[in-house]
């Protein structure tokens, strides 16, 4: 693809510490408007803190996060909901017990117009299971058709579906998911990725954190590689295999190999 010159979201230079051990040492990061970027790096790379401090969950020590060139403080998750940004947790964040309407608008319940919602601030279950069937159909999510549904009796991938329509449905600007394939089998593996796949052609960008080599390598536009709190590289699929990606996060190949750009 295309990638746009000017950046949606940007990390210059973040730094964030707890105690004696540095999580961040400096790393930056790009985001590009309508792109999939990965983010992948060996246990202690510091991705798990970077996308905290792009998703609200944690706040830089120094550095700067800017959102279409001006800068954006995201000191609380609900702040980074504000800018247009979604986070899909490893965790999913998904309420068991509740149905797949009530999980899709968990926080942002819709009420019954006038008096009745107003004052008595009765809910629209109707409405919100319309509106949940309406934001799963556009993502191509047909294995759920009644959004009444216990999100207890899904599956793995489909709760997983569920978490990422709520997402797409609220994040105007940017959707973060962390792990989305862990723990599920290959074939809802490949349907979620199909998902993200989705998620991109409806016009937001995607960063995706990831273990996974081969998916992240078969939706991946650009993949941004972290080592030691800090980026080292950001290549792309078609300049880097994924034997060098291994490599350059490991620190057995240097950003002076071939094949290799640096951001």
């Amino acid at each position: 693809m295309n990638i746009p010159n000017t950046p949606l979201l940007e990390a210059h230079g973040l730094v964030k510490r707890y105690g004696r051990v540095t999580a961040l040492d400096g790393t930056d990061l790009e985001l590009y408007p309508g792109e999939i970027l990965a983010v992948i790096g060996d246990n202690g790379a510091g991705k798990s803190t970077l996308i905290k401090c792009l998703s609200g969950a944690v706040v830089p020590d120094e550095g700067e996060i800017r959102l279409d060139g001006g800068p954006v403080r995201l000191d609380t998750p609900l702040a980074a909901r504000s800018a247009g940004i979604e986070t899909v947790h490893q965790t999913l964040a998904v309420s068991p017990s509740l149905d797949i309407a009530s999980n899709l608008f968990l926080g942002r319940e819709l009420r019954k117009p006038g008096v009745v919602g107003a004052v008595f601030r009765t809910l629209d279950h109707k409405r919100m299971r319309e509106e949940a069937l309406r934001h799963l159909d556009a993502l191509g999510v047909m294995t759920i058709q009644n959004p009444g549904q216990a999100v207890e009796t899904l599956s793995g991938g489909q709760r997983q579906a569920v978490a990422v329509a709520r997402a797409a449905a609220f994040g105007s600007r940017v959707v973060i998911m962390d792990e989305p394939t862990a723990a599920l089998g290959v074939r809802e593996s490949h349907a979620v990725l199909d998902l993200i796949l989705r998620v991109r052609e409806s016009g937001l960008a995607v960063i995706v954190i990831s273990h996974n080599m081969p998916h992240v390598f078969e939706i991946a536009d650009r993949i941004h590689i972290q080592r030691l709190g800090r980026r080292v590289a950001t290549v792309t699929p078609d300049e880097c295999d994924m034997t060098d990606a291994v490599a350059i996060m490991t620190g057995a190949m240097t950003l002076e190999e071939p094949r290799v750009g640096d951001a």
